[in-house]
């Protein structure tokens, strides 16, 4: 028996779509941002002081036993090269 509430369907059965029609739809995007949240030059020099860092921390773990951390930082730097930094007495 159909009653005016489930429209001739029966229940439990393979019904159309539940939710709302294209034509209910809102035209607003959701969750989408049409700016980044900072700006591209932060982002670069953001990104080129890690790579600096991870750098420098790279050469200081391989560096020689005679070497300082000040040597380390000179070559990072591109100041000094590895054979102009003197050995320790």
């Amino acid at each position: 028996m159909t009653t005016p509430a489930n429209n001739g369907k029966k229940a439990g059965g393979a019904g159309g779509p539940k939710g709302p029609t294209a034509a209910q739809h809102s035209t607003e995007v959701l969750s989408q941002r049409s700016k980044l949240p900072h700006s591209p030059l932060k982002l670069a020099i953001g990104g080129l002081a890690f790579v600096a860092v991870l750098t420098y921390f790279t050469l200081y773990t391989q560096k020689k036993p005679e070497a300082s951390a000040l040597d380390v930082a000179k070559v990072v730097a591109g100041v000094s090269s590895p054979e102009d930094t003197p050995p320790r007495k």
